[in-house]
């Protein structure tokens, strides 16, 4: 079917030269409500689309009924810029695929009425356009959604760098709040980000705190582990804090080695052991001296 497509020839070029503005006209009068949607794109920007969409579409049939040829290639570049605009909008993906659509009706009217002397080939006519309006749409929907996904991934890892602050407590010593679940993903990006910080601040000692982590099975210890072995890589001890008891039960049960990793039930325990560590001390005052400071 697709090889006999190739040689068909059609007539809506022709069709479309002569009868641009009644065609435009009733496109743009088809085009209502939320195809529309006047509140995301002035009429200016719409009609200017539309007069593009039409003589490319004219001057691809003239040459080809098939949508895969290079006869097409401007239009579905431009059908393609279509698409990334109206996604970033705010257009769904049925009312991006409707500004293709909403076509059809305008074009079956002009084809009845330039050939319905010939049932034969206005029959022919009708099929053709069908055909090729129903792969452009198909197209455009397509290309609108991989504009969406690609937006959905940059988002998603713009909230992982975002979930994963690593927060300098002290003179050469981090804190990294692990909040949520940690997958494979997560874990590439938590790691780069400790990795960078303790190049950036010479730190020789990092906390990983899980107090956000909901649960810690095998794989998130697993995670675990590779990031402190990369934080020692680098010259910095690692101290993982807020094991709560549950997660203690749990990671004794799945007889996960933690022995030969500082673990601490809070994050200001495991701070203390991080100063001490760092070779600060802290001295608390004597009420004595409390009370001379405030003489003075």
């Amino acid at each position: 079917m697709a090889t006999t497509l190739n040689h068909k020839t059609s007539n809506l070029g022709s069709i479309i030269a002569n009868h641009r503005d009644a065609i435009l006209a009733g496109w743009l009068r088809d085009m209502i409500g939320s195809t529309r949607r006047s509140d995301l794109m002035n009429e200016l920007d719409l009609q200017r689309q539309c007069n593009q969409f039409l003589s490319l579409l004219a001057q691809a049939t003239t040459q080809s009924t098939n949508i895969q040829m290079p006869a097409y290639d401007a239009l579905r570049e431009m059908l393609g810029e279509v698409s990334r605009t109206r996604a970033i909008q705010g257009f769904s993906a049925r009312e991006t695929a409707m500004f293709i659509f909403s076509i059809k009706q305008p074009l079956f009217t002009t084809i009845r009425e330039s050939l319905g002397k010939d049932s034969l080939a206005m029959a022919d006519e009708i099929w053709l356009t069908t055909e090729i309006i129903d792969g452009l749409g198909l197209y455009t929907t397509e290309a609108y959604i991989k504009v969406r996904e690609e937006t959905i991934r940059r988002q998603q890892e713009e909230m992982l760098e975002l979930s994963t602050p690593v927060v300098k407590l002290w003179e050469g010593i981090l804190a990294l709040p692990l909040i949520g679940t940690l997958d494979s993903a997560r874990t590439q990006v938590v790691m780069e980000s400790l990795l960078e910080a303790i190049v950036q601040t010479n730190s020789k000692v990092a906390i990983i705190d899980i107090t956000g982590v909901p649960t810690v099975d095998t794989v998130v210890a697993q995670h675990l582990l590779k990031t402190v072995t990369a934080a020692r890589l680098m010259g910095a001890d690692c101290i993982i804090s807020g094991v709560r008891p549950q997660i203690a039960q749990t990671i004794v049960h799945l007889g996960i080695n933690l022995l030969d990793i500082t673990t601490k039930a809070t994050l200001a325990d495991a701070f203390s052991v991080a100063i001490q560590r760092s070779g600060f001390r802290f001295i608390r005052p004597q009420k004595k001296d409390l009370g001379e400071e405030r003489e003075k």
